[in-house]
């Protein structure tokens, strides 16, 4: 199995070590973690002509046959690094998936065959297309002679299929945030040529989380603008699903800062928070973080929020707890004066004024703390298998 309880796998993307990492069964209690690589019997990442076009036939549709820019802004290259190294992620997430549900793994059994079928084949689809969302950035940074990030060995937390399409949930709506930011660090950039393809593949992320949405109860459609989200807090929130070490480059080599986790302690790891106006807990752990060395101590600090496309919202965290390096905290979490409902991201801040999400991450102590409150169909049941 590779998935976590629904509590673990949220608290993982939030920023918290997964619990147990991948392997095509759970390790015996106290084992060593067996990280997961991603098969290669395609050719993925480098698949040759012959595979591309089987990837392409699964995938229901090809990469762009549109010639490339003829320049890109050297500042826009750790865009297509990061949407790089985030696809490989997903397509070693939804491998792990499909070899669960093909393999009757315990917790990913159906009870329906032809649901199963039907299922697996909607995964193998989803598959294809982000070998081929990663692809497609490899080929701009190899065309631009830039690092093109190769895939690691990753780390899921276990259990059952309810929970690793709530994750599949969870990080997809994280990703269309941060394909936002991607457009609009091209832009900002003058690299509008590459802006296209970014809007097509945010827009297919949208599909695929409407339908994890309606298996998990939930209405399709979260919000009518959904939750941004910037570049350093994604990769940030991907490295919890690393096997620490495994990448066969040096993490530096994509220019994105990593912040340490904030963690949520409201609401099952903020997976499950009430909507209602309130105060969340948070923890922060600055041990070893040497850059945080003069906010160990300080209670002047704030939580910032992404929701929507409203401004950063930033309020002043209370009853702040130091033991060490280690910070206990809370803020208050404006749902009614906002309309959170959706994803939040949330951010430990030394200043609380901000004009755009990108000024966030100058003034960011630790990062992203992920808070979910859903609008649930009662009714629907999608998880009868």
């Amino acid at each position: 199995m590779h998935f976590a309880t629904v509590l673990s796998a949220v608290t993982a993307l939030a920023g918290l070590a997964a619990a147990a990492p991948a392997g095509h069964h759970a390790p015996p209690a106290g084992a060593a973690p067996t990280p997961f690589v991603i098969p290669t019997d395609d050719g993925f990442p480098n698949p040759n002509a012959d595979q591309l076009k089987v990837i392409q036939q699964i995938a229901d549709g090809t990469l762009s046959n549109a010639p490339p820019p003829a320049k890109i802004n050297e500042s826009s290259f750790p865009v297509f690094q990061l949407i790089a190294f985030n696809e490989q992620f997903e397509v070693a997430f939804f491998s792990s998936l499909i070899y669960n549900v093909t393999n009757d793994v315990p917790g990913f059994v159906f009870k329906n065959p032809k649901k199963k079928d039907e299922l697996l084949d909607i995964l193998e689809t989803v598959l294809a297309q982000e070998k081929l969302h990663a692809i497609n950035a490899q080929k701009t940074l190899a065309n631009f002679k830039q690092f093109v990030p190769v895939p690691c060995k990753y780390q899921f937390p276990t259990a059952n299929i309810y929970d690793a399409i709530a994750l599949a949930d969870r990080f997809t709506a994280l990703v269309m945030g941060t394909l936002q930011d991607a457009a609009q660090t091209l832009a900002r950039n003058g690299d509008v040529g590459p802006v296209r393809g970014v809007a097509s593949s945010l827009g297919q992320e949208g599909q695929q989380d409407g339908f994890y949405r309606i298996l998990l109860s939930k209405k399709p459609s979260e919000k009518p603008f959904l939750t941004t989200n910037v570049a350093a807090f994604a990769f940030s929130a991907l490295q919890q699903f690393i096997v620490p070490d495994s990448c066969p480059f040096p993490l530096s080599n994509i220019k994105l800062p990593v912040f340490t986790p904030l963690q949520v302690l409201t609401g099952s790891g903020g997976f499950d928070v009430e909507a209602r106006d309130q105060h969340i807990a948070y923890k922060v752990d600055l041990t070893g973080v040497s850059a945080a060395d003069s906010h160990v101590g300080r209670t002047d600090l704030w939580i910032t929020y992404f929701s929507g496309q409203l401004l950063p919202i930033s309020m002043p965290v209370v009853n702040v707890k130091w033991s060490g390096r280690v910070a206990t905290f809370e803020a208050e979490f404006p749902f009614s004066a906002n309309e959170m409902v959706g994803l939040s991201v949330a951010a430990l801040t030394t200043s609380g004024k901000f004009a755009s999400p990108g000024e966030v991450v100058g003034a960011t102590i630790a990062a992203p703390g992920l808070i979910q409150v859903d609008d649930r169909v009662k009714s629907w049941d999608g998880f009868k298998l």
